[in-house]
């Protein structure tokens, strides 16, 4: 089947042509110019495997071994976290509920939040003691809490990957302590990471804080860029002798959100300055548009057969792009729908294909979808349409 491919350089060219009125809202990069903005090449990483992603895109601006198994050591409680979250979002717990303290979680080794067992412990204090002070015993605590034993859990951990898409991961504890079958990978962890954000903005704003007491011991977040770097506001620090230091961190700068992936360095200090390196290379060189919002109406498209004769179209997410910085202008979203669409359409019915281009590179691929529905017309109209649109093939036939 022959299809409609359009550029929206020229939004108003678009619908002239099909005879309808283009909406003004739609966002229209400027003409195409022969100017090529120059990146480098991402800095010299010291770590096992790394990852630099845009938070709104998914956009990989930097990797290596992005999809090598590694030992996630403490970067595990990043899906305990989730996990509480999505628990504390349902209603199934709240952020009051007394935990009492097992026997478990009192003797976990590691890192600590000084706990002590037969106590009653409120969610909200196991929460801060996880994820500012990496305590595996807070962590265990809320593990046995929401699903009766960490065993259970775990399973639970592997659920809400394979749910995430994280095809590389499997996790057999709450905390990361070493074992074999408790894995990951650096783009696993940024699908978390993301997920994390995304999903539980308020949860998330729990990262940053920088120090939390309980029990009269004050115990400061491991995650030094809280510190250096005033745009961080997270995530997660892990190490093991196994795993190496490893940070997942998270900065926003002027509305751009990145997430970098650090795996394997040799010291605390290592991963800290291996992923602000990250960090300030993807600002520096590279920007973030948001393009349309999910269902959006980005055009209106001819429909035959049908009870009305247009179909308004869009996509079922929001689009963002992120390029190098100057480039904006060279960006081309196009079109790709069937010429020819016939009723019955249903609402949230794929009918297309948006690519937004640049440089004759294809940045971002979206379905294009029906925002509305459309009814078969009676016997009359069909039978209208269909004389009509024999008609439009004869003269499309005969070049006229």
């Amino acid at each position: 089947m022959k299809h409609l491919r359009v550029l929206l350089l020229f939004p108003l060219l678009l619908f002239v042509q099909t005879g309808l009125s283009a909406p003004a809202h739609v966002p229209a990069p400027k003409p195409v110019t022969e100017q090529v903005s120059i990146v480098p090449a991402p800095p010299s990483i010291a770590a096992k495997a790394y990852l630099l992603i845009d938070f709104d895109s998914g956009a990989v601006l930097a990797a290596r071994d992005p999809d090598k198994r590694v030992e996630p050591a403490s970067l595990t409680k990043m899906m305990t976290s989730y996990i509480v979250a999505h628990e504390l979002d349902a209603g199934k717990i709240h952020l009051d509920d007394k935990v009492t303290i097992s026997e478990k979680a009192w003797k976990m080794p590691g890192s600590k939040m000084f706990i002590e067992v037969g106590k009653k412990v409120p969610v909200r204090d196991l929460l801060k003691g996880m994820i500012v002070q990496s305590g595996n015993d807070a962590t265990v605590a809320l593990a046995e809490y929401v699903a009766g034993s960490e065993e259970v859990f775990a399973q639970l951990m592997n659920q809400y990957a394979q749910k995430l898409g994280m095809t590389h991961t499997h996790f057999v504890n709450a905390t990361g302590l070493p074992d074999p079958n408790h894995y990951t990978t650096a783009r696993d962890l940024a699908i978390l990471a993301r997920a994390l954000i995304r999903e539980f903005p308020n949860h998330y704003d729990w990262y940053k804080e920088k120090v939390f007491t309980y029990n009269g011991i004050t115990q400061y977040n491991r995650n030094k860029l809280l510190w250096q770097d005033p745009s961080v506001d997270g995530i997660k620090t892990g190490h093991t002798q196994s795993a190496g230091y490893c940070l997942v961190a998270s900065a926003k700068r002027d509305g751009m959100r990145l997430i970098s992936v650090v795996l394997g360095t040799d010291s605390d200090r290592k991963r800290i300055s291996e992923s602000r390196k990250l960090l300030n290379y993807g600002f520096r060189f590279y920007e973030t548009h948001p393009l349309y919002k999910a269902n959006q109406r980005l055009t209106d498209h001819r429909v035959w057969e049908g009870a009305t004769d247009t179909v308004a179209i869009g996509t079922p997410e929001d689009v963002y792009i992120t390029i190098p910085r100057g480039e904006y202008k060279n960006v081309q979203p196009m079109m790709e729908i069937p010429k020819e669409l016939h009723a019955p359409i249903q609402k949230g019915q794929q009918l297309g294909t948006l690519k937004v281009m640049l440089h004759d590179k294809v940045l971002v691929e979206k379905p294009l979808i029906a925002l509305n529905d459309v009814q078969e017309g009676g016997f009359f109209k069909k039978l209208m349409d269909q004389v009509k649109l024999l008609f439009a093939q004869m003269m499309e036939s005969l070049g006229l």
